[in-house]
Parts: C-alpha cells; structure tokens; sequence
C-alpha cells in the first residue's frame, strides 16, 4: 500500500509539473504581470522613418486612440479600467487617463505620460489589458498623466456641468458650454454669442514678461473677420488669440499700444488644425498645426490675474465671437520648445502624421499551449470536424487506458502485499499441518493463529491465499467424516489438486482482465490516428485546390494540425505498450507464484496424510 501511495504522489507531481512548463513555457519574456492576458507594443518614433522631429520634445502627454483595427475590445472591460501602460524595460508603471471609452462604438481616447522624450530617436512603450480579476480595476491618474508646468486641460467631454480640468489645479469653467463631436471625443461648440468663462486662479497667474503656452485644435465653422478665440484683459493689459478671415493671428496690448502677429496664409472652414501659442519674454511665436506661422511677435506678455474668455473679447469689444469648435485645450506656464508643440500637433492629428508618429504593433497574449498564438493553439484551431472526431475517440481511449493500468497497478499491488503476508505465516503451517484440519475453520483461516482479523483484511487481496482457502475446505470436508485417522487417499488428494487447479483458473482470468483493453490501445490508437490523418490531409488538399490558392502558409496549418491525430493515436499507444508490458510482467510472478504455492500445498498433503504403516 505504501509504494501505491508513493507511486500516486510520483505521478501527482509529474503531471502538475508538465502542465506547470506548457502553461508558462509560450509566455512571453519580461511579461510584466501575468495576469493580463493581452499586450500591445506602442512605438513613438521621431526618426526619418516615422514622423522627423529635430527639436527637444521632454515629457509629453500622448494620445493613444483606440479602435477595432488595433484593439480588442471585447477582451477587454467595458469600461476600459483594465488598462495599464508600462514603460519599456516592462516594469516601471506609467501614469494615464482616459478621456472617453466605448466599447459598444469601439473607440476609445487614452492619455499616457512619456517621460523625456528624445528628438530623432524611438520610444516603446506597452499598453496591457485583457484582466477581469480583481487587479484589472481603475487605476487612472488625470492629474499624474501632466507635469507639474502643466496648468489647465480641457477635454471637453463633460455634457450639461462645467468643465473640469485634468491637470488638477481646479481650474474648472463657471458654466456649461455646448458640446459635439470633436476630434478627440467630445469639443465645445462656439456659437459667438455664448462665451466661456474660465475663473482667475493662483495657477493661471501671468507675471509681467512671463511665459506661457496655450494649444487647442480649433476648426472654424465661418472665415469671419477678427473672430476671437480667446481673450484676458487686465487693466492696460490684454492677451488676445483669434482667427482674421481664417488667418490666426495673436494680440498683446501694454503700455506701447496693440501688437498684431504678421498674418499667414487662411485655413479652410469646417477643417481641424492645432493652433498654439508659446509666449517667451520678448518674443511670442504662433503654430499652426506644428509648424511656425508668420514671424514670431517681438513683444511680452502683460501681467494678467483676471478670468479667460473663450469666444468673445472680455474687453467687451465689438469683435465678433469665434463661430466653431474648440478641442483639447491646453495652458502651459513654460515656453514649450518648438518640438513639443510639433508632437502635440501631429500624434493628436488623426492622420497619417499620428500614425507615423505613434505606431501600435500586434497584439501579444500569454502563450499557453492552448491560446491561439501558440504552436498547439495554431494546431487545435486547424483541427478539421473529422480530425475532432478522431482525436475525441482517442482521448477516451485514453483515458480508459490509464484508468485500467492504475487499477491494474493497484490490485497487484494489493495481491503482492498479501502474498508476502501469507507466505511469512506459512512457512510455520508447512512444517505442521495439524492447523488445517484441528479445530474450526476460523482458526485454519488464519493459520493456525498467526494472523490476527487486521492481517486477514490483507490476506484477502491474495490470490495464494484464495487457493490455500480451497484447499483448507477440501481437506476439512474430507476430514468430516468422524474417522480418528488423517488419511487421504491419492483419489483425494487428485481431487483436491483439481479444485486447487479451478481456483487458478478463476485466479489468473481475475488478475488478466480488462488487460485486453491495452492491447485495443496499442493495436487500435495508432491506426486511428493514421485514419484521421489521412483524412485531414485529404480534405486540406481538396480546399486548397477549390481555393485555387497553393502556398505553405495556406497548406501548413492543416496538414500539421491533420499530423496531430497520428501524434495523438502514439500518444494512447505508447504509454499503454509500457503499461501492458509492466502489468504483464507481474501478472506473470503472480501466475506462477499460485502454480508453485499449489505444487507445494500438494505435495505437502501428499507427505503429512499419507496412510501410515506398521
């Protein structure tokens, strides 16, 4: 019993060990939590080969824009909290937001901070999702996603309340402002007639001579001339950015009267167009969709500490309004380098310049032998019906394989446990047999004594004990006939020896059945799992030739998964063919530890009940 226990924790170990290797043997390297399921590379390339910027860049809140072609999501949550994004060592955590998700239209707006980012060179990045545990729950920092420079984000994507600001300085609109479908998510629609109104606060405070960036994407409904996009007057002092017929332009009033910005070439009605403005001390430049627009105005800005209007002048002057949509407004209280504003612009753009910029690559999921990226998971997804069929049936043929080699296994195991119980307690009956035939059938049972009722249990299991069992009957029922004299006559002892014989017989059919269901194993699997093979390859070659379409890409798949029947017919036959050798083997020593027990049960007979003479 003890070896069946060993052998069975042996085999616990060996099994959990092989399914521990497949299951992490196709993960890939570096994962960096296992319990995301998915993982995408996302590549931000500012070389020639992606999206050239020469300038300095620094840390930068990307945009990463999802939809059906690069993203799965149905894998992930409905809301999109499993989300994570990691830098490129694949350990260090990167701080992101999300500005909207849909899985239902599948389009999604995400923010992740990038660290220092390098003109001329790539920066990977990975974005995880795909967890439904209790670790895929929001994790999402609007306010870590900026830094510290940062002072107001506008998203515009609250409907009905004011709108707030995701840099978190508080600096929230006074009202609501109408909202539509911007470029990214959701936009403020400006009418000209319904400014907003962002509050002064201690964050939005401009020093005299001070700097400042301001970037939103902008598409005019109408070319109307002198148009205002924005404005803040304080005092003397004015800061003004609008459109002239088309043309954006920036205004700094101060003591020296109003500065204009040289005029452009117009932009086109109803188009969008990122419009920035970056305010050092003694120069203010304009850009227009990334690039310098007109000569940079050679002036500073005033010192201002009032509230923002945006779309109107709050110098309550006749100008006209701006009539349009407004998105993803930014204020900055640092100058920005000529290269972060050419990032914002193109990677936020929607076109080929953000593709180019920031490329996502295919999907990546852990590999277990079962997933669809994996050698097996390629193979099983190749199966054909017939080859389903097929391997079905060998599954239960295995399963019925191993099921009689560890019951098999077993009760030999049992029976020789038994036997060298029974054979220790014989050794002492063979010198006497007075045990067999004195006292009641109880007391040959057990030996003459010298098996207690806890041994008999285990005598039990013995096939040399059920034919010492017969024979101890056949002698008492010979010796019931009331005569003083222990004699058995050769008639007597050629009977017994046939029942000893029968009980063999019986004996070796108990130790060799079901064993045939091996041999079906060894014989049967491998032909079965020719037969599917066989059939899988006939049908890939008949759907390739009705394609019309020869290539390995489109013949490999299903003749490799057609090769897995016969894999899986080898796999049912060979650990039967060990199996059935081993049993064999020992069914053997049991057979013939019966037929060498029973010779000598006999011959014993034959010495001690033979007639005695004077």
């Amino acid at each position: 019993m003890q070896n069946t226990h060993s052998a069975r924790y042996l085999a616990q170990r060996l099994i959990l060990g092989a399914l521990a290797i497949l299951t992490f043997s196709g993960t890939a390297n570096a994962w960096w939590d296992g319990d995301w399921t998915i993982r995408k590379k996302i590549v931000i390339d500012t070389t020639a080969k992606g999206l050239s910027i020469d300038g300095p860049i620094g840390t930068s809140a990307v945009l990463i824009r999802l939809s059906d072609n690069d993203f799965q999501f149905q894998a992930a949550k409905e809301d999109g909290s499993d989300i994570r994004f990691v830098a490129a060592d694949d350990k260090t955590p990167l701080t992101y937001h999300i500005e909207s998700f849909d899985s239902l239209m599948s389009e999604g707006f995400v923010w992740v901070k990038v660290p220092d980012l390098k003109p001329g060179a790539q920066t990977t990045i990975w974005m995880y999702y795909g967890n439904s545990g209790p670790k895929g729950v929001k994790d999402e920092n609007a306010k870590g996603t900026y830094d510290t420079d940062t002072v107001l984000v506008y998203h515009f994507g609250e409907k009905g309340a004011p709108f707030s600001d995701s840099s978190g300085n508080a600096n929230a609109s006074k009202a609501a402002g109408p909202t539509a479908d911007a470029l990214i998510g959701e936009g403020l629609r400006l009418t000209g007639h319904a400014p907003l109104t962002i509050p002064a606060t201690a964050s939005l405070l401009v020093q005299q001579g001070g700097a400042l960036t301001w970037q939103a994407w902008v598409k005019p409904g109408t070319l109307t001339a002198n148009s205002i996009i924005l404005s803040r007057h304080d005092g003397a002092g004015g800061f003004v950015i609008g459109m002239d017929s088309g043309a954006p332009f920036v205004e700094v009033i101060g003591a020296g009267g109003t500065q204009r910005s040289t005029p452009g070439g117009p932009v086109t009605v109803n188009t969008w167009h990122h419009l920035a403005v970056v305010a050092a001390p003694g120069k203010i430049s304009l850009f227009l969709d990334g690039e310098p627009y007109g000569a940079p105005l050679a002036a500073s800005l005033p010192a201002l500490n009032t509230d923002i209007v945006i779309g109107a002048d709050a110098a309550g002057s006749p100008r006209p309004g701006f009539v349009g949509d407004l998105d993803e407004m930014q204020i900055s209280k640092v100058a920005r380098p000529d290269g972060f504003v050419k990032f914002a612009a193109a990677s936020q753009s929607g076109n080929d310049n953000e593709t180019k910029l920031v490329a996502m690559g295919q999907d990546e999921q852990t590999s277990t032998w079962l997933s669809g990226n994996s050698t097996f998971g390629i193979l099983i997804h190749s199966l054909t019906p017939d080859g389903w069929a097929v391997i079905c049936i060998l599954a239960i043929m295995a399963v019925v394989s191993w099921t009689v080699m560890f019951t098999k296994n077993s009760f030999l195991n049992r029976n020789a446990k038994g036997s060298d119980h029974f054979m220790k307690a014989w050794r002492h009956v063979a010198t006497d047999l007075t045990a067999l035939d004195g006292g009641d059938l109880e007391h040959a049972k057990s030996l003459g004594g010298r098996v207690d009722k806890k041994g008999q249990k285990v005598l039990r299991h013995a096939c040399i004990y059920h034919v010492y069992h017969t024979g101890v009957e056949e002698i008492r029922h010979r010796m019931s006939s009331g005569s003083s004299d222990k004699v058995l006559s050769a008639q007597a002892i050629q009977a017994i020896r046939a029942s000893l014989d029968g009980v063999m017989v019986r004996e070796t059919q108990k130790l060799n059945k079901l064993m045939v269901l091996l041999t079906i194993a060894i014989s049967g699997g491998p032909f079965l799992g020719l037969l599917g093979t066989v059939v899988g390859v006939m049908i890939t070659f008949a759907a390739i030739a009705a394609a019309g379409d020869v290539n390995v890409n489109a013949i490999a798949p299903g003749i490799a998964a057609a090769l897995l029947a016969t894999v899986a017919g080898l796999a049912v036959a060979i650990p039967a063919l060990f199996g059935y050798n081993y049993l064999i083997t020992r069914i053997k020593e049991a057979t013939s530890d019966m037929h060498v027990f029973a010779d000598e049960f006999i011959t014993k007979l034959a010495e001690f009940y033979r007639p005695r003479t004077d």
